[in-house]
């Protein structure tokens, strides 16, 4: 029988619960209310691709890279630099046939790639 799909992603934290606030505050993520503690998201693709340990997709000092699937995404972008977090984009990450990027970093300094898939639409 086949995984069904993502089902959460754990790592350490210096402050657990502030890093779990800017989640929540910051890209939505986290309980849907204090009856329902998932973050309940919606069904889509997901991408798992294990990446060359020279590979220069994300910072060398970082084992992973966090992407999330969003829609919105130039107002999502708008609404965090807003809050006073550095997001970059780059006009030779974005492809019709791939979508579109942009990349930040949590107060950890994890990165964090979000994406727009071509047939979520526009901002």
């Amino acid at each position: 029988m086949p995984v069904l799909g993502f089902g959460g992603y754990f790592r350490r934290a210096r402050d657990p619960a502030v890093l779990k606030a800017w989640y929540l505050r910051h890209l939505g993520i986290g309980p849907a209310s204090a009856e329902l503690p998932f973050w309940m998201a919606d069904g889509g693709p997901v991408l798992f691709e294990p990446f060359a340990q020279d590979s220069d997709y994300f910072a060398a000092d970082q084992p992973v890279m966090l992407n999330f699937r969003v829609s919105g995404i130039d107002s999502m972008i708008a609404d965090l630099r807003a809050a006073g977090i550095a997001v970059e984009t780059r006009p030779d990450w974005d492809h019709p046939d791939y979508g579109r990027f942009a990349r930040l970093h949590d107060p950890e300094g994890h990165p964090i790639e979000l994406w727009q898939p071509p047939e979520t639409g526009g901002a």
